[in-house]
This record gives C-alpha cells, structure tokens and sequence, in this order.
C-alpha cells in the first residue's frame, strides 16, 4: 500500500478552510491538521498551497455496461471519472439487460472489481414485474432502488399504480426518481410532429419534456413518499417551480433530499442555438430562470446534492433528427473544474461544493467511511488549483464517446491530482490505469 503524505495544503472539510497537512497509510487516512510530521518513506506531496478535498460521490451516472460499450464501459468511463476529480459513482440500472436483481447486481460488481479506476455501487432497478426482487433486496448491497417514474433511455418506466404504492411501501432502502410524468411528454411530442414532421427543432426539448411534466411526476412521488414514510431522494431537478416541494435545512434530518446535476446549474435553453442535440437530456434543460432558480435553491439548502447524470452516446447518434437522437451527457470528466467555475462566478462558495459533491451524498446513502477528511476514513482525495484553468479542448477525452458538452471552454479550476482509497490513480494528465476502487459498503 501507498503511503503518502500532502504538506503546504489548504484542507476544505465540513465548513472550514484551514492550512495543514493530511497523511495516508494503509489506504486510509492516518493523520490531518495544522501540523502533521511526515515519516520516512512516506511520499511527500506539496501542494503548495493548493486546495485538498474530499473526491466527489456521483450518486448518478449511467456507464452503459453491459449492453452499449460501444458508447462507454466501467474502466472508460471510471477513467474519465478520476480525471474530473469523482472518486466514488453509483451506476444506474438502465442497461441491457437492465439491472433487476441480484444476480445482475452481483455481474457489474464483478466487472468493476475487474476494471474500476473509481470506487463503486450500482441501483437495483424497479419495473413493473419485479416488486419482490425490490422487497427482497439486501439494503447494504445497493446504491438504492431506481425508479422512472418517467419513460427516459432505456424505457424501465414503472406506471403500474400499485406496484409503485408497493415500491414506496416496501423498498427497503432509499428510492431514487425520474420523475417526468410520460403522456403529459408524448402527447407534447405529437403536437411537436404534426407541426414540424421530422425536423422538431432541439429547443422544443425544453417544451416537449416540459416543466408541468416534471411537476406532475415529482407531486407523485413526494405523496407517496409522505404517505409511506419512504426515504426518497428526487434525482436531476430542473424547474424553478419543483423548488417548492423542497425545505431548506440540514439534509441529514430530511426524508425527502433533492439533487441538481451539473449542466442544469451550467445551461440553460439559449444553449441549444450552439449545441442542438448535443445538449438533449432528460429532463430537459431548461431556461435561464429556472437555472437561476437552482443555482439559488442550492445556495440556500433547499437542493442537498449535486450529480453529474453521466450518459454517453456517440456522435453519430446525438447527429440524428430529433426524434431519433438519443438524450444524455457524457459529464463526469469535467464536473469539478465546471463547479469551481461556478464557485469562481459566486454561485457557491467552494465549502457548500464540497458538502454537496462529497459530505451530503455520504451521509444521504449512509455511505460508510467516506466523503469526509477524517482519520481513519478512506483516502478519496482530490487536489485542486482554482486559480488554474482547464481549457476543455486543450485535453484528451478520456469517456469513450470521444466529446463533451463543454467544447470551446475555459473552465476556472483544475483537478491535479486524484486518489482513489489511498491509491493515486490520477496525477497531473497522467492516468495510472492499474489501480482500481473499491466497493462502497452502506450502513443500513
């Protein structure tokens, strides 16, 4: 095991900022404050007065193995990962064959355990024809179980009525929403076809996959949330209205948490001119207002964590007409530098970044030894240079799919070095391919 030793660094953990040092051995960490002594053969790293984090935990992304790795896999995708300062993802279960029980949990671990730069978890999948595999499940083996509550990539729409009752009556563990609600969407589409046949501008996405889509679907889940005492987190919000079933508050005393996903806080509908069907997810992007609405929200409390909904598609496909082009963003290589952009425009200060990419995901999943700066926690670690810029088409494309959304930017901040449980795996644009993560353990 590696031991390494970070002197001259400015440690930001748990609301504070402070000069100190932090040592690891043994994978975790064995000592941090103002003055720690390095011991011999320990490797000294100077940070010089750079930033030392804790990594961020993507509690959403989606890196398409098995099924469509020709789009991205675990080790592309976790490579592309600890470049952008993630050291820690829950994977989701809409691939092919879609992520049903514990069989299929038990075939993606094996591939991460094999070819995971970054640590790992993975959701078990709600459908309609599955709720005793969710009654069933182990609540420590899974990230949580995933439910759209609207049809999206992949098409695990769960609309039976009563088998969501019994999701949210029973699930054992933390339920995770899509929530966009699916004939509100189609029947916006079809007027969207009888106008524009087959050339439905990009910018309609935001119309199409509109706001009371995204209303109507969330009220649905929160209800029954409160009506079953479920502990729910509603992934990717998007509207200035949603805001409003959210309080502000700790997250740690909350039921119902609410996540932001980098490029709702980073776009907005003046994107699309630029970026057409590259800019597609779901839920949509939406306008500058609701943007705004998010950034504020986030700022305040009333959003707990932010994510990255990571999901590559190639070119090729994002080029196709609208109705045949697929939704999703590849995100996770360039998230840390596009949030300290966001800390350098005041959008958050660089304490609450790191409470909503690392502390609150922790402790929202019950993540055990991790996203924190403790002593005998893992060492996931990240050294940053806000002063320094990632100019976006000076590096290499690390996932799979081979671009990325931020093309043409100049980010303010940089990921320098990153350390996966103890083991540094990314060191200033070189990648060590041999290490891999580990699996994220739950206390529930």
């Amino acid at each position: 095991m590696e031991r390494t030793c970070f002197v001259n660094a400015i440690m930001v953990n748990e609301g504070r900022a402070y000069e100190g040092a932090l040592r690891v051995e043994y994978g975790r960490i064995a000592a941090i404050g103002p003055q720690v002594t390095p011991r011999s053969g320990d490797r000294i790293v100077d940070c010089g007065g750079r930033y030392l984090l804790p990594g961020m935990i993507d509690d959403q992304v989606h890196f398409r193995e098995p099924g469509a790795t020709h789009k991205g896999c675990i080790a592309t995708e976790s490579a592309a990962a600890v470049v952008g300062g993630v050291t820690s993802y829950m994977e989701m279960p809409n691939t092919a064959p879609p992520t049903l029980d514990d069989a299929a949990i038990d075939r993606k671990k094996a591939i991460a355990q094999r070819d995971s730069l970054a640590n790992y978890a993975f959701y078990l999948g709600a459908a309609n024809n599955n709720l005793e595999a969710v009654k069933a499940v182990d609540p420590r083996s899974v990230a949580g179980v995933k439910v759209f509550m609207g049809a999206s990539t992949g098409n695990m729409l769960v609309d039976d009525p009563e088998i969501l009752r019994g999701i949210f009556a029973h699930a054992p563990c933390l339920i995770a929403t899509h929530c966009e609600d699916t004939p509100m969407i189609q029947g916006n589409l079809q007027a969207a076809k009888a106008q524009f046949g087959d050339t439905i501008p990009a910018a309609l996405h935001a119309e199409i996959r509109s706001r009371e889509a995204c209303w109507a679907s969330s009220s649905l889940a929160i209800g029954l949330a409160k009506e079953f005492g479920s502990r729910l987190h509603v992934l990717h919000l998007t509207t200035a209205d949603e805001m409003a079933h959210f309080a502000a508050g700790d997250h740690r005393r909350k039921q119902i948490t609410a996540e932001v996903c980098v490029h709702h806080l980073f776009f907005a509908s003046d994107s699309y001119a630029s970026l057409g069907t590259h800019l597609m997810c779901n839920p949509s992007v939406k306008h500058a207002r609701d943007r705004q609405a998010l950034r504020q929200a986030l700022a305040s409390d009333v959003i707990d964590v932010i994510a990255t909904d990571h999901a590559p598609h190639t070119l090729l496909e994002k080029a196709r007409p609208y109705t045949r082009a697929p939704a999703g963003l590849p995100l996770v290589e360039n998230v840390v530098p596009a949030l300290l952009d966001l800390v350098a425009d005041g959008v958050l200060d660089l304490p609450r970044m790191v409470q909503k990419t690392a502390h609150a995901v922790a402790d929202c999943y019950q993540v055990v030894e991790r996203g924190y700066l403790r002593e005998g926690y893992w060492a996931d670690i990240i050294v940053v240079d806000p002063q320094a810029l990632t100019i976006v088409d000076e590096r290499p494309v690390r996932s799979r799919c081979a671009w990325t959304p931020f093309v043409g930017r100049r980010l303010r901040g940089r990921v320098d070095m990153t350390m996966v449980s103890g083991r540094m795996v990314y060191d200033h644009g070189q990648l060590r391919r041999h290490v891999r993560g580990r699996p994220l353990v739950f206390d529930r």
